[in-house]
């Protein structure tokens, strides 16, 4: 057992931690192979923002949700801001979708035809005018944009289509919004994707200027991939601006976070903790990006919120004193062990205490399957065409 560093402290740190919800979570997903409906799924905007409510009434640290455009889209955006105000949480991040429309075959910001250029980047500056009506100071990108076969189109000239894009997604952006670029490995583009890594993302945020930064994904990466490394090297260059928590064991990457590999999750907010970047001030967005596939929606989304919490608060166990004294001497074991009791200590009492002394249940599943809010909308939302992803 280690000893605990000041415990007030820990709780407060904790009790500062935000986690963002995604609303294409709360709707219906699935696999290329099959999409399974669920009873009392959302049909609406707001019935997402009210699920996404609910999450945050039970955890207390997920006080903002991220909406996908058009998957989301309102005639009244301003309208829907209010909505989500009165249910106690806020509009978070604009996501884009350049990848379901048929023109998009060939790519979005990359495809060879100037119409269909314009005709991505124009839904890129729309999602700007979102974030002015909602308030949201991030555009979340994604690309799809790739390509299968070798000569398929020209790998350079791609990347000056999607620099151009980009800068002139940039230069619409306020004062206070910014770009969190996202990449992936591979899927749908399987021999070149236009973002494949961390790498690419960050050399197009450092030529786009302060107000770009990259958004790490942790189930985007080739198996083996130090996340962590990722993490360090983005924070010291002043780049790193989000995460999607997720788990990658798909070929996507949807799984909840921390439930295959919580020591993974542990090791990537050690470094978060290290770099002094937990406090909100700092600027990361942490959100879910996650589609519950088989399992219930609303209770694996606040598993989802209590796993990056028992994963911040082991990272914030670590004694970090006696780390960096057994680093600079060298002692490898040692310096490994201290990670090592942080990580094995079991911080469910102490998260159980800081949710009573807010005023929440000890237990927040428990608490929602005891509010009977998953009979009510099963009821509610019997009737209609319920929200998916649009596959």
């Amino acid at each position: 057992m280690i000893d605990l560093p000041d415990v007030k402290a820990v709780k407060a740190a904790l009790a500062a931690q935000r986690i963002e919800t995604p609303s294409w979570a709360f709707g219906n997903s699935g696999t290329r192979f099959k999409v399974f409906p669920q009873p009392g799924v959302p049909r609406t905007a707001e019935e997402k923002i009210a699920d996404a409510a609910t999450v945050h009434r039970f955890t207390g640290i997920a006080p903002s949700v991220a909406l996908h455009i058009p998957w989301d889209r309102v005639d009244d955006f301003a309208a829907l801001t209010g909505y989500a105000r009165d249910q106690g949480i806020t509009i978070g991040a604009i996501n884009t979708n350049v990848f379901q429309d048929e023109d998009y075959k060939l790519g979005s910001v990359t495809n060879p035809a100037a119409g269909i250029r314009r005709k991505a980047t124009d839904h890129l500056l729309e999602a700007i005018a979102i974030m002015d009506a909602t308030g949201s100071r991030d555009l979340k990108l994604w690309f799809s944009d790739g390509i299968n076969y070798p000569g398929q189109d020209d790998l350079r000239d791609r990347q000056d289509r999607l620099a151009a894009a980009l800068r002139e997604t940039y230069d619409r952006l306020g004062e206070n919004q910014r770009i969190l670029l996202e990449y992936k490995l591979f899927e749908p583009a399987f021999y070149a994707t236009d973002v494949p890594d961390w790498g690419t993302s960050y050399a197009h945020c450092l030529e786009l200027g302060e107000k770009a930064t990259v958004c790490i994904d942790t189930g985007h990466h080739a198996p083996g991939t130090n996340i962590e490394f990722i993490v360090a090297f983005l924070l010291r260059a002043g780049k790193l601006g989000a995460f999607d928590f997720n788990s990658r064991f798909y070929a996507d990457d949807d799984l909840m976070v921390g439930a295959a590999d919580p020591f993974q999750l542990f090791r990537i907010m050690y470094e978060i903790v290290r770099g002094g970047a937990l406090d909100p001030a700092y600027g990361i967005s942490f959100m879910l990006d996650q589609c519950h596939n088989i399992e219930a929606k609303i209770p694996a989304i606040i598993r989802s919120v209590m796993n990056v919490q028992e994963a911040t608060a082991k990272a914030l166990l670590v004694d970090r004193d006696v780390l960096r004294v057994a680093q600079q001497e060298g002692d490898v074991l040692r310096a490994n062990a201290v990670l090592m009791d942080a990580y094995n200590t079991d911080v469910r009492p102490l998260l159980a205490d800081l949710r009573t002394e807010a005023g929440l249940d000890p237990d927040p599943i428990a608490a929602y399957h005891r509010s009977g809010y998953q009979a009510k909308i099963v009821a509610e939302r019997a009737d209609g065409e319920q929200a998916g992803w649009g596959a």
